[in-house]
């Protein structure tokens, strides 16, 4: 029994050093602006009545860490009586002693309104780590899950809404998108994007901003470098509530037959490639090659995803018996001066252009038009 406990007090532990790690790492601390939020969460007002909302990596105060304030803690208060919110619950990681909750559910103040005024603070009995009992608890309450989660953790973060069944909205990076615990959850439609997809965005951080290109673009946002605000590219907000723009249908007025000399066929897979979305052809029903960026208009009643070329995991290259580039392509390849990182092992895709020119691709998802 002992040993249990100790093993289990050392899994905590490693845990605690994780999170910790993750906050104190400058490329892990954004905080996202009150107008991100707003533009996001706008289009699921409706999705937001009656509903006990749980913002888990969020301070109210701004204490924790010298953190700003939490601009989801903000609009949802602003907009507590207007969505008819049931109730709001915050909490934030404290590395070295024990942190706050921040409940809003009720007028407080005696006003009339229910707002940012009327939020309560509670002193949790531990740290606020999101995956302690004390969190997790809380997290059980919650009808949607709402935050800007650690960019390093955002695996075992979406894990744990998964393990407990929660509708959520998160920001997230791109590069997610192909990470083997994320691609299956899409492909099976059991996650999507928001409407945030791809985007350069704004947000607060702890250190400066020194990058004249990138401080030209903050402050065409209406924020000042000065006060530490940066952009950040490829940023999307990954959902699973409900996101009308997933069930319109693309119609790109593209066909196949006809102009087959569009549409190459991968040399190590049964499939054409298709360079962009707007080019889908509506009139082939094998299996095509598309752009990551498809998933941004995905909807699963049109197409089927079959997977995701060039990633290692489960509907990968391996699951989907995607060819070796082979030596032959590889040669063509460099006799033409192509100088990427390909070897004749790898499992990219790749194809023949009109001229006999080796064309490498970048991470396409296998799809297939529904009939």
């Amino acid at each position: 029994m002992a040993n249990e406990e100790e093993t289990a007090q050392n899994r905590r532990a490693g845990r605690n050093a994780n999170l910790h790690r993750a906050n104190t790492e400058k490329n892990d601390e954004f905080y996202t602006t009150y107008e991100e939020v707003e533009k996001e969460l706008n289009h699921y007002a409706k999705q937001f009545n009656n509903k006990v909302i749980y913002c888990n990596c969020d301070d109210h105060y701004g204490i924790g860490l010298g953190t700003p304030k939490s601009q989801f803690i903000k609009y949802l208060a602003d907009n507590f009586e207007a969505f008819g919110i049931k109730k709001v619950i915050a909490t934030h990681y404290e590395p070295e002693k024990t942190s706050t909750m921040y409940i809003l559910d009720k007028d407080n103040t005696g006003d009339g309104i229910i707002c940012w005024e009327d939020i309560e603070e509670i002193k949790l009995k531990g740290n606020g780590d999101f995956r302690s009992d004390e969190c997790i608890k809380l997290l059980q309450q919650a009808d949607i899950v709402i935050t800007n989660p650690p960019f390093s953790l955002f695996r075992e973060y979406v894990a744990q809404l998964y393990q407990y069944n929660k509708k959520f909205l998160i920001i997230g990076n791109m590069n997610a998108i192909t990470y083997k615990e994320i691609f299956p959850l899409i492909k099976e439609n059991k996650l999507w994007f928001g409407y945030g997809f791809n985007r350069s965005m704004v947000f607060k951080t702890q250190y400066k901003n020194t990058l004249e290109a990138n401080r030209k673009f903050v402050i065409s946002k209406g924020y000042n470098p000065d006060d530490n605000y940066i952009k950040t590219p490829a940023v999307c907000w990954f959902t699973n509530l409900e996101n009308i723009k997933h069930q319109e249908l693309i119609n790109t007025g593209k066909q196949y037959y006809g102009f087959e000399e569009m549409y190459p066929h991968y040399d190590n897979y049964d499939a054409i490639e298709v360079s962009e979305v707007k080019n889908i052809p509506m009139d082939y029903d094998g299996i095509m090659g598309v752009p990551i960026t498809f998933l941004d208009k995905h909807n699963p009643e049109q197409f089927e995803i079959i997977g995701c070329a060039d990633y290692t995991g489960k509907y990968g290259s391996d699951w989907l018996c995607v060819g070796r580039i082979g030596e032959t392509w590889m040669k063509k390849y460099r006799e033409q001066g192509g100088r990427g990182h390909y070897t004749a092992n790898m499992t990219s895709l790749v194809y023949y252009d009109n001229n006999g020119n080796a064309i490498p691709t970048f991470k396409r998802i296998l799809i297939k038009r529904k009939k």
